[in-house]
């Protein structure tokens, strides 16, 4: 199992999985911006802790992806939405994950800028 948080504690979870060892870096014209690095999970493996009411959400394009950000620093740890196979996902940023070595991270980049 492992947990993250945005910066300020206020946005906290945790995912019922082993620590990644991958993760995904898009170009796409959000994650170009943000930065984060990716790892996806489903829902059952997904816990939220803390109130709904201190997220703040963005969707755009085909607004199939909720990206969630901390309403007080702004920090994006995670989004909600569906797999281009329409199965719920959660989408991980492993920049927020606690205790996460991102230097041993195998980075795979995807081409979300083509999509």
């Amino acid at each position: 199992m492992f947990s993250g948080s945005c910066h300020c504690g206020t946005i906290r979870y945790t995912v019922d999985e082993d620590m990644p060892t991958k993760a995904m870096s898009c170009n796409c014209s959000i994650c170009r911006r943000q930065a984060p690095l990716h790892h996806f999970t489903t829902p059952a493996k997904f816990a939220f802790q803390g109130s709904r009411d201190d997220l703040r959400t963005y969707k755009f394009n085909h607004h199939v992806i909720a990206h969630h950000f901390c309403r007080t620093c702004g920090c994006a740890p995670f989004a909600e939405g569906k797999t281009p196979g329409g199965t719920d996902m959660v989408e991980i940023n492993l920049r927020c994950a606690d205790g996460i070595d991102l230097d041993t991270l195998e980075i795979m980049h995807y081409d979300g800028a083509s999509r």
